[in-house]
């Protein structure tokens, strides 16, 4: 994404004042109520006093969802209408569409944290809302999502260590929301390479699965989303967990050879629920001008 700076834990909103002298609670609006949706407003009304959060508003594309659980005050009907709610930040956790259609718009109110990074893959959404942000003042985060050693990784690329990076995402065929070629017919055999090649590639074809590498790309953006390797495996033995590789190797050293990093994460759960707990701390943040 181009992004300048990076969000360490702790660190204050560009402005913010400290909370030692400002006891108002931030105003957080969520877009999407889903299973992380949910999840998040459930422990933003349960908690977020704490953290001097408060939530504002919750917005889904689908609004009867919203009624079951929520208070009337807490529902936006109208995502045009989000500026009346005065909030400080707008966390998305709906659809790479969403970010491609109001992500720009949301940042002239608020800072906007993208839960849906697939979304900037598309390069006139990453300039939009690169312009917008320099523009308003506001900042972008991005989740990093499933993505173990990003911060590493965004170190390493930064000094120049960084040569090449592959993520692998391995689950059931039922774990996969895909579009476009990849979306029309069933995987063949107990274990399919469904995609390899450039993230950017990927994205667009499971905006929803695609996630974690395209984080990935941002954390190293002198491959970014054409130079890091994503690759999509239907694994039918892969009936409750899904699982992310993650390869990164160095430049060759003095002696001819590259140092070569590997790791795995194994996530239990079903694979074609929701990962309600995949959505930790931020990633990059783009700092306006």
């Amino acid at each position: 994404m181009g992004c300048k700076g990076h969000l360490s834990k702790g660190q204050r909103w560009p402005g913010a004042p400290e909370m030692a002298q400002d006891r108002r609670l931030k105003k957080v609006g969520l877009l999407g109520y889903g299973r992380l949706g949910q999840a998040l407003a459930a422990r933003l009304l349960a908690e977020g006093a704490q953290h001097g959060l408060e939530l504002s508003f919750v917005w889904n594309r689908d609004p009867r969802r919203l009624q079951s659980t929520l208070p009337p005050a807490l529902r936006l009907l109208d995502l045009g209408a989000l500026g009346e709610r005065s909030p400080d930040l707008v966390v998305e956790v709906a659809h790479p569409q969403i970010i491609r259609d109001f992500g720009a718009q949301i940042l002239s109110h608020a800072d906007l944290l993208v839960g849906s990074p697939s979304a900037l893959a598309d390069p006139d959404t990453e300039r939009r809302l690169l312009e917008a942000s320099r523009k308003s003042g506001r900042w972008v985060f991005v989740a990093r999502g499933a993505l173990w050693g990003a911060e590493d990784i965004a170190r390493l690329d930064a000094c120049g260590g960084l040569q090449s990076l592959s993520i692998t995402m391995a689950t059931h065929p039922h774990g996969f929301r895909l579009e476009g070629p990849l979306g029309k017919g069933p995987a063949e055999g107990p274990r399919t390479v469904l995609y390899e090649g450039p993230v950017r590639g990927l994205c667009p074809l499971a905006p929803r699965n695609s996630n974690t590498m395209a984080a990935a790309a941002l954390a190293a953006p002198s491959l970014g989303f054409d130079g890091v390797v994503g690759i999509l495996v239907a694994d039918l033995s892969l009936v409750d967990r899904h699982v992310i590789d993650v390869e990164l190797k160095g430049p060759p050293g003095a002696s001819g050879q590259s140092f070569c990093v590997r790791t795995r994460r194994g996530k239990p759960g079903r694979a074609w629920g929701g990962d309600r707990h995949r959505h930790p701390r931020g990633l990059l943040a783009q700092p306006p001008g």
